[in-house]
């Protein structure tokens, strides 16, 4: 190719980046749900975990960290969950070696049962 060709392509290419419009970032705040019929549903640093106790965790946009309430199964364990896209999240009980969980958005319309107050 010529030189010229070149700069044109670089220059439309450089354009078309520019007439992109800035989409809304992703956060981890939302309903969640897992296909063996778990729901938890993070808001700022709240979570109402799959047990259905109303706790805080360490919140970030694409992020969240929580320690299992006493009286849910794996009482004290860590639970780590990563946004990989608006519509996905990846979560680990446990260490970094443990089994990845995969957790959806949940659809439109889908409850999620009353949270219980976690003991102060």
């Amino acid at each position: 190719m010529t030189q010229r060709l070149l700069s044109m392509i670089a220059a439309a290419g450089a354009l078309a980046c520019l007439a992109v419009t800035p989409s809304r970032a992703d956060v981890i705040d939302g309903d969640w749900c897992k296909a063996d019929g778990k729901r938890m549903k993070i808001r700022g640093p709240e979570i109402v975990t799959p047990g259905g106790s109303l706790i805080r965790g360490d919140y970030t946009r694409h992020s969240f960290v929580y320690v299992i309430p006493a009286g849910e199964a794996g009482a004290g364990e860590t639970v780590s969950i990563i946004l990989l896209s608006e519509y996905l999240a990846h979560a680990r009980q446990g260490g970094a070696d443990a089994a990845v969980q995969i957790w959806n958005r949940c659809p439109p319309g889908v409850a999620h049962a009353s949270p219980t107050r976690a003991p102060a």
